[in-house]
């Protein structure tokens, strides 16, 4: 048996026959991949008034795209059970709208509220889930997906339908957008209520663990145990090449979303440098860093990391990151890095090398593994990676 079908059967819901095959679970529930989201557009349930292009889809969730109008609010907000966004918005400081067909600044420190092209109409049990783009994390700007009379973030109810619309609100730099540009990501789900992570066998996860399918370490490094169904990842603060990670400088240059390799990285960051396999976190600063280990997440699996655990201290180390069935795998984990997203509140804080920072949550894809995988056959931006940051800027100078 290979690793694939290992994991296929280890992630399984269902129980075994007496000859040791697997019983499909009739509604197949998990994550839907690349063939489910295609569907999904196909019967109507995600549609947009301006095509859906095939490079929106990701092995296991769709890139959402902003649409032409946005609206600068005093705050963020959530509708509630009662209201629109729109309703919101209306109620808000009566602002003028912002006209994004041909681009527009979005100012560090303010939140702005945009239509986004697409709009979902939800049957079959599904649930939505949504995060920023990789890219998006890493240039600090929060984005949050909202539905009209929605009750908490980055969620799509079950048998929803009407517009979608994200709460964009850059902290370390102003960025420029347009209409069409993605900040985010939508993947969809059966088995479990919004928010709460779909059931796994942990027995199998710990299997995998233990065999290097999902982390490896350096050789002298000790796996730690796993918290519950969760995969710790730790920080790397040795350095790779003599860089530990990248912190933010206070500047009023703007980055456009839309470039890649565009921008000269000193303008906007100064480079960390290994100090005694330390690092102190100031407060309210934005950090670069990535895991010591390498991470990987197995074709018919896909993982999320959990941005905030005040268990590890009081920082966020990811915006919710979603990580694409094939992210860092080749059959095992190995050569790619999580690139951590931190920012330490309240107070400062020191992080030290092979630290526990945050938590891998594994899930298995509705429908076995994915026709599309992460990685260079898909021309994915991050695979192969250590530290890094967004594909807007160019290499660090030698």
């Amino acid at each position: 048996m290979n690793e694939i079908d290992r994991a296929s059967e280890l992630f399984a819901m269902d129980e075994k026959t007496p000859s040791g095959t697997v019983v499909e679970y009739p509604d197949k529930n998990g994550v839907l991949s690349f063939q489910g989201l295609r569907q999904m557009v196909r019967e109507g349930q995600i549609v947009s008034h301006v095509e859906i292009t095939p490079d929106q889809f990701q092995p296991a969730s769709i890139d959402l795209r902003l649409g032409r109008r946005a609206w600068r609010v005093r705050a963020s907000f959530l509708p509630g059970v009662d209201a629109t966004v729109m309703d919101r918005v209306k109620n808000s400081d009566d602002l003028p709208e912002i006209d994004l067909t041909e681009g527009a600044v979005f100012e560090k420190g303010i939140v702005y509220v945009v239509e986004l092209l697409e709009r979902v109409k939800l049957t079959n049990g599904l649930v939505g889930k949504a995060n920023p783009k990789s890219s998006t994390g890493r240039l600090d700007v929060l984005v949050r997906l909202i539905t009209d009379r929605g009750t908490a973030f980055d969620q799509v109810d079950r048998k929803y339908e009407g517009p979608l619309y994200l709460e964009v609100a850059p902290q370390a730099f102003s960025i420029v957008v347009k209409q069409g540009s993605r900040l985010n990501q939508l993947r969809f789900h059966r088995g479990e209520s919004p928010g709460v992570p779909i059931r796994s066998a942990t027995g199998g996860l710990q299997d995998l663990y233990e065999k290097g399918q999902l982390i490896k370490l350096p050789p002298v490094g000790k796996l730690p145990s796993l918290r519950s169904n969760l995969v710790p990842v730790t920080v790397d603060l040795r350095g790779d090449n003599g860089i530990v990670g990248y912190k933010a400088k206070k500047t009023t240059n703007t980055i456009n979303v839309d470039k890649v390799a565009f921008y000269d990285p000193r303008e906007f960051w100064e480079k960390i440098d290994p100090d005694n396999d330390r690092l102190y976190l100031d407060r309210g600063e934005f950090y670069i860093l990535a895991t010591r280990d390498e991470v990987g997440v197995p074709p018919n699996l896909a993982a999320e990391m959990v941005p905030y655990d005040a268990a590890s201290g009081e920082f966020r180390v990811h915006y919710a990151g979603f990580f694409d069935p094939g992210f860092g795998w080749d059959g095992g984990a190995g050569g790619s890095r999580a690139v951590l997203e931190v920012r330490s509140y309240g107070v400062s804080f020191m992080l030290e090398h092979g630290q526990t920072v945050g938590w891998l949550n594994y899930s298995r894809l509705a429908s076995g593994p994915t026709d599309k995988v992460y990685g260079s056959g898909i021309a994915s931006n991050y695979q192969g990676q250590g530290v890094a940051l967004a594909k807007h800027f160019k290499p660090w100078p030698k």
